[in-house]
């Protein structure tokens, strides 16, 4: 490990030890060390940059700057020059935060670089299974929102900004994102890591609705449409 990646990783930790929406230090620490993972099976790929990226993923989340989409790659470029980083590099790390995060279920994610893609999956892999299962709630709570309202249906978000305004029900965004990722990975070992993940959403999702639905049948509520 060198010493800026050593460095960055502490500063992030102390950063996000408390934050409690899931974008915690865990979180992060999942993606660096999947993304180191995956980039194994890349050759070629420059793990400076890679690892770096990894880390710095969440540092100013957009969900929590106002929708501001730079906000990350702003302070990552802070950080990174004030540990002397080329600017070569961090132009790099800057460019992969930037084509990291979901932008909606419409919305291309394209990645321009074998450091992107690493990067990416490595996010997208914690946001699926069993973990991605408690992240997703955690956010939802986080946020204030409901669990499930089952006549509020799910949406194919056409552009990014429509996907910013979602203030949808917690179970709406299995279907809107997370059952999704599987099928958006680019790395080989991150589709085979996908393969398990998935199925357990697909199955947490159905038991969720079997033990919703049964409330609402002895209730006499008809359950409105779940899937999109």
């Amino acid at each position: 490990m060198t010493p800026v990646i050593a460095a960055t990783a502490a500063f992030i930790e102390e950063k996000f030890q408390a934050e409690g929406s899931g974008h915690d230090w865990p979180h992060i620490r999942r993606v660096w060390q999947v993304a180191r993972a995956l980039a194994a099976e890349q050759p070629g790929l420059d793990q400076e940059v890679t690892e770096l990226a990894a880390l710095l993923h969440d540092i100013a989340d957009w969900k929590f700057h106002g929708g501001d989409y730079e906000a990350g790659p702003r302070a990552a470029r802070a950080w990174l020059l004030s540990q002397q980083v080329l600017e070569a590099t961090v132009g790099r790390v800057e460019q992969v935060i930037r084509e990291v995060s979901f932008k909606g279920l419409g919305v291309e994610t394209p990645v321009s670089s074998p450091e992107a893609a690493v990067v990416q999956d490595a996010d997208r892999l914690d946001a699926i299974g069993a973990i991605g299962v408690a992240r997703a709630f955690a956010y939802g709570g986080h946020k204030g929102r409901s669990l499930h309202e089952p006549a509020t249906p799910p949406v194919s978000h056409a552009d990014f900004e429509q996907y910013k305004q979602s203030t949808a029900p917690t179970l709406n965004h299995f279907y809107e994102k997370l059952l999704h990722l599987k099928d958006r990975l680019h790395t080989p070992a991150a589709r085979r890591l996908a393969e398990e993940r998935h199925r357990f959403m697909e199955t947490f999702v159905a038991q969720f609705l079997r033990e919703w639905d049964s409330a609402d049948a002895a209730s006499g509520v008809v359950p409105g449409p779940a899937t999109l």
